[in-house]
């Protein structure tokens, strides 16, 4: 579906490397489908061309006829500029993908021609090892084969999800924000470790592997977390004196509540944006 797409990205940041990474790693596309282009930093176009081998332009050189997807990458406040500059420009035939945090594909409608198509979707840090777990969440003009179209992109940096735009705050809160969670989970797993006479290097892979392993004993099997939590916990164990530990400072609640509370982040980022761009 993707052999003959053009997909141009307006933004050059982080975000938009690591979709180029993975869309040139997976060979989806040949590099030369591909277009790379920034506000004004030609030193950072240079850079991505000689890494992956795509195409740079300068945002005024780009065709606009050519470009069947239009990844929007730069800084969520740069939004509106962005619709004044292309209102005239995009073609009907082109799908926009949005990475902005806060943005509401409603808002990007109402500055682009009627029935405009446009997806938010919202990757993780973890494209950067094609390990992303990515949401997508199409607008009102956004046609089944576009929403494929889409997911076979952005399942060249991990898995995609397609859900309703308003759950993209719980969304951030699991997806998101969620690869910190368990960073600061494997800080204290390494901290205990090393005080137990590991070298650093070791505890934090042994802890690393361990939460691999969990990570795809939940993917490939059916149990649910609570089934394989009771199967490795056996009464007065040592994996039971672990929980109970959990349990007595808070471990469960903590976790709920750092989800909730980047979702209740994401909610009032999204209202801002929304003010300040009225």
């Amino acid at each position: 579906m993707l052999n003959n797409k053009s997909i141009a990205f307006l933004g050059a940041g982080n975000m938009a490397e690591a979709m180029i990474s993975g869309i040139v790693t997976a060979k989806k596309v040949s590099p030369k489908q591909v277009i790379v282009s920034n506000n004004s930093n030609k030193t950072r176009l240079h850079e991505i061309k000689a890494k992956y081998n795509v195409r740079t332009l300068s945002k005024e050189e780009l065709d606009f006829h050519e470009i069947d997807v239009l990844v929007l990458a730069m800084k969520p406040k740069d939004i509106d500029l962005v619709i004044d500059f292309i209102q005239n420009k995009v073609q009907p035939h082109t799908v926009i993908l949005s990475v902005l945090a806060g943005i509401s594909t409603s808002h990007m409608e109402e500055g682009l021609p009627n029935g405009q198509q446009v997806i938010r979707v919202m990757p993780n840090t973890s494209s950067m090892m094609r390990e992303s777990a990515t949401a997508i969440a199409p607008g009102k003009h956004v046609e089944m084969g576009e929403i494929l179209t889409a997911k076979e992109l952005l399942e060249c940096v991990g898995e995609v999800y397609v859900i309703e735009e308003e759950q993209m705050d719980i969304f951030t809160g699991i997806a998101g924000s969620g690869p910190a969670y368990f960073y600061y989970l494997m800080e204290h797993i390494e901290k205990a470790g090393i005080e137990g006479g590991l070298a650093p290097e070791l505890a934090r892979k042994i802890g690393s592997q361990t939460i691999l392993g969990a990570a795809k004993m939940m993917l490939e099997r059916t149990e649910t977390p609570t089934e394989l939590r009771e199967n490795v916990t056996s009464p007065n164990g040592t994996t039971a004196a672990g929980l109970d530990a959990l349990d007595k400072y808070g471990g469960g609640k903590a976790i709920t509540q750092a989800v909730k509370g980047a979702e209740k982040r994401s909610k009032e980022i999204s209202e801002q944006m929304q003010k300040v761009l009225v």
